[in-house]
Order: structure tokens, then C-alpha cells, then sequence
């Protein structure tokens, strides 16, 4: 009986890893997987100085797997079960409109948070998009993938006024998004990107005038606001056989008044600090704060680091994203902001969370109440 147990139990293993494969040979079908950058860019990749043998490099050298292996992080989220992994009901979210959007001055430094990474930060009197991931679902393979906690946005993308830049800090499905693409595309006047990225936006239909590429410490002027690109420490891929062959980054916007660090995904290292004396000090750092593991803590900041992070950086003001829309690790929901606001409140660092979609001005009273809790 019990051989008969186990050969049931390998035989059900057996299909569900056959599914799994089948199904991503499926997503790599699929539009949403996006494109390659050309051999002439691969080639000129070489000069970044953080491209090697097709991929592109950290900093400082970084495993992907820290325990266990790709396959049993997979098999854990598939199949693991996490307390309160997912809020019982729907998170607060203030609704939000294009017209009040754009009553604003250029003076103004107003930030929106949707949840998870995307971001609207308005500052110079420009609308700047952080990673609009802005779909329901996510990926090409939506039965696999994490569903977002809330139906509904605070804004979607069609409601959206014109946006003078998105800023895309990688290419991962939570980040760069196929269908948030195709309804900014037309409304959007500049995507910035990191090397290789561009690739996607073009086999999407986004207008190649628009696509820019930076490499870390590039930078680009807009009428009275800089944006910079700036190193982070992870990974990139979309399919089987891209792993790496993207860049990814950390973002600075600098007006003649006030600066804001966006951090995009990635583990902590020596780039905070160097970001912070090259760049800060920073009114605000909106910073990776959830998905973290022990299984991949190279690639993703533990909630006390990023508050580490904010300080690296000479951050003013904490304002934790990558939390609040999906769940794509094995902690609580709610996890990564309550063990950041302690650490913050330890180390004497200003931390604002407010509700998805509640707008924060800069120098004026922040939302302070803990809605998470």
C-alpha cells in the first residue's frame, strides 16, 4: 500500500511539473514575452562595463539562490501555505482622477502609490510613471501567477492624464507590464529603460522615438526636472532563455528643489551608499520593501534592510513599496511594513504609509495612520 501511496505521489508530481513546463513553453509563444535586443546592441552592451558573455552583471557578485533550489522555491509557492499570505478583504483604496492629477504647480512634489511597485510621482510639474503595473492579473500564464488583491485601482491606466515619463526599473512581469504598456503607450511622450529593455516596448508598438535606453549614471534633462539612472542588485528575464540579457536599475528624478530616489527591485549592497554620495540627500526614497526569502536574499531586501537602504541613501522620507498588490513570497501580507515601520521608528527614520491611491505632498502633513495593521 504504501509503495502504491508514494508511485501516486510521483506520478502526480510528474504531471504537475509536465503542466508547469507546458505551460510555460506556452507563455513563451506569447506576445507578452516581449523581444530581444539586437546583436549590434548585445555588442555595444560590452562597453556598460556590467555585461559579460550575453548577461548583464552586479556590482558585487550575487548567487540568485541562497538555499534550496529554483525548483523547490517553485514548488513552495506553488504548494506552500502562508498564514495571512493574502488580506481577508479588499485593501482601503482613495479613488483617484485625472483632473486632480493635474491641479498642481510646478513647485508641487506629490506622490501616488498603487500598490506594489507603481507610482506616480509628480514633480516639476511632470507626471512620472514608476513600473505601471497596472492589470488585474499578471503575466501571460494568469492561472499561474498572483492576482492582484484589489479588483479595482485607485486609477486605471485609460483614466490616467498625459505622463511625461515612465520609468521601468526592470523587466519582470510585476514591473514591466504587456497590457499597462499597450494602454500608456500612446499617452506616454518618454519610456526610460534599462539596456535591453527597449527591446520589449518596440515589439509592443510603442513609437521608437519614444524609447530610451540608460545605462547606470546616465542621466536625461526634461524641462526642469533630471532623471538618472542608477545601479540596483538583482536580475532580469522574461522566458527560459533570456535570464540576464536586460539590465536593470534604481532611479533618480531631481527638480531645482527636490529630489526622490525610486530603488526598483533588488537585495542591499554597497550601491546605496555610493547613490547616496553621488545623488542624495533625498527628500524622498520610495524602496523595495516585501517578496523577500531566505531563499533569495541576495536579490530582494529584507524589511530592515530596506530601511538600511533609505538610510544609504540619505533619504528625508521612507515610503515602502513592492507590497500591497500581490503575494509572491512566503510571509504575510502585511509582513514587510510592520517590521519596516519598527526598524524605522528604531533608527529615527521618517516612514509614511498611506492608502493605495492617497496622494502625499512633500511639505505637507503625511498619512500616518497604520491602515495595515
Amino acid at each position: 500500500m504504501r509503495k502504491t501511496f508514494k508511485l501516486i505521489g510521483r506520478l502526480l508530481a510528474g504531471f504537475v511539473v509536465v503542466l508547469l513546463v507546458a505551460g510555460v513553453a506556452f507563455a513563451n509563444l506569447s506576445p507578452e514575452l516581449g523581444s530581444k535586443p539586437t546583436k549590434e546592441q548585445r555588442v555595444a552592451y560590452a562597453k556598460s562595463g556590467h555585461y559579460e558573455d550575453g548577461e548583464f552583471k552586479n556590482l558585487v557578485p550575487t548567487e540568485m539562490m541562497t538555499g534550496g533550489s529554483t525548483f523547490s522555491a517553485l514548488w513552495k509557492f506553488v504548494f506552500g501555505k502562508t498564514p495571512n499570505a493574502n488580506p481577508a478583504r479588499p485593501l482601503p483604496t482613495q479613488p483617484l482622477t485625472a483632473a486632480s492629477i493635474e491641479q498642481k504647480t510646478p513647485e508641487i512634489v506629490r506622490v501616488t502609490w498603487f500598490g506594489h511597485s507603481a507610482s506616480l510621482v509628480e514633480i516639476a510639474g511632470k507626471n512620472i510613471l514608476l513600473d505601471p503595473m497596472l492589470s488585474v492579473k499578471m503575466g501571460p500564464l494568469p492561472f499561474l501567477t498572483p492576482k492582484r488583491y484589489n479588483p479595482q485601482l485607485a486609477i486605471t491606466a485609460e483614466e490616467l492624464p498625459p505622463i511625461d515619463a515612465v520609468l521601468i526599473s526592470h523587466d519582470h512581469y510585476d514591473h514591466l507590464d504587456y497590457q499597462s504598456i499597450l494602454r500608456l503607450k500612446d499617452k506616454t511622450s518618454n519610456f526610460y529603460v534599462p539596456l535591453g529593455v527597449g527591446a520589449h516596448l518596440l515589439a509592443w508598438g510603442v513609437a521608437p522615438a519614444k524609447v530610451h535606453e540608460l545605462d547606470w549614471g546616465d542621466s536625461v534633462k526634461l524641462p526642469g526636472l533630471t532623471i538618472i539612472s542608477t545601479p540596483a542588485r538583482h536580475f532580469s528575464g522574461r522566458g527560459l532563455t533570456n535570464r540576464n540579457s536586460t539590465s536593470w536599475s534604481s532611479w533618480v528624478m531631481k527638480s531645482a528643489t527636490k529630489s526622490v530616489f525610486y530603488s526598483g527591485d533588488g537585495g542591499y549592497g554597497p550601491h546605496f551608499q555610493t547613490i547616496g554620495r553621488q545623488h542624495g540627500p533625498f527628500d524622498l526614497a520610495l524602496m523595495e520593501c516585501g517578496q523577500y526569502d531566505a531563499q533569495w536574499a541576495n536579490i530582494h531586501m529584507m524589511p530592515e534592510q530596506t530601511v538600511q537602504a533609505a538610510l544609504d541613501v540619505q533619504a528625508k522620507l521612507l515610503l515602502p513599496v513592492h507590497w500591497g498588490a500581490f503575494t509572491e513570497a512566503h510571509h504575510a501580507w502585511n509582513e514587510p511594513v510592520q517590521r519596516a515601520s519598527a526598524e524605522a521608528a528604531r533608527r529615527n527614520l521618517p516612514m509614511t504609509t498611506p492608502e493605495l491611491g492617497q496622494p502625499i505632498t512633500l511639505g505637507q502633513p503625511l498619512p500616518q495612520l497604520a491602515w495595515w495593521r
